[in-house]
């Protein structure tokens, strides 16, 4: 699939804000702790994309009713949803100078009733962009950090009018953040996650 940068500026995806803070104190002893024992820039994403992966619970899998969006609350409080875990990866890597952008797909939501977005971050190395799945493995989930060919969660299926969006956003996208934002506990997150962008 081709990608779409949709910031023609790549310091764009290096940038923090109020959701991806890669200088908040957290995510910098995190980011500082994962890259002293990689020797290189790869060796450290796949450290970055394996911590969040591994040991941030994705809270619909672990029964937790807590909602996270910023990254240094998902690190903090150790859950998010795919989204937040998107916004945490994509904090620790922007945190070592690797440009990281999030992207989406659309996919079926609860046994077939509906759609929802899921979050998924792509990171930069030899002049491309590479997808990667955070959200936690599970039986039947088996997503790798890899530059060789995506090994992502979910391949969407088009008869049902799943997909990939191909933009790649510097911020998350207003109407997922919305959505995090404003829910009280994540039953209500995951019966109003956004359809589709």
């Amino acid at each position: 699939m081709q990608l779409i940068q949709q910031d023609p500026d790549l310091s764009a995806y290096l940038a923090a804000d109020d959701v991806i803070d890669h200088h908040h104190p957290l995510v910098c002893e995190t980011a500082a702790r994962l890259a002293a024992r990689a020797a290189d820039s790869y060796v450290y994403a796949q450290a970055a994309y394996e911590y969040v992966r591994d040991t941030i619970p994705h809270s619909a899998d672990s029964g937790d009713m807590r909602v996270t969006w910023r990254a240094s609350d998902v690190l903090a409080q150790g859950t998010g949803i795919c989204h937040a875990k998107a916004h945490a990866l994509a904090a620790l890597l922007r945190a070592e100078d690797i440009p990281a952008a999030l992207c989406y797909q659309r996919l079926t939501h609860d046994a077939g009733t509906g759609h929802c977005v899921h979050g998924l971050v792509a990171v930069r190395f030899h002049g491309r962009w590479h997808r990667q799945d955070c959200r936690g493995n599970k039986p039947g989930v088996d997503a790798q950090f890899s530059l060789a060919g995506e090994r992502l969660a979910f391949l969407p299926d088009a008869k049902s009018n799943e997909m990939d969006y191909p933009v790649l956003y510097a911020a998350p996208h207003p109407v997922v953040l919305s959505v995090l934002k404003s829910a009280p506990d994540r039953p209500h997150l995951w019966k109003n996650l956004p359809d589709a962008l």
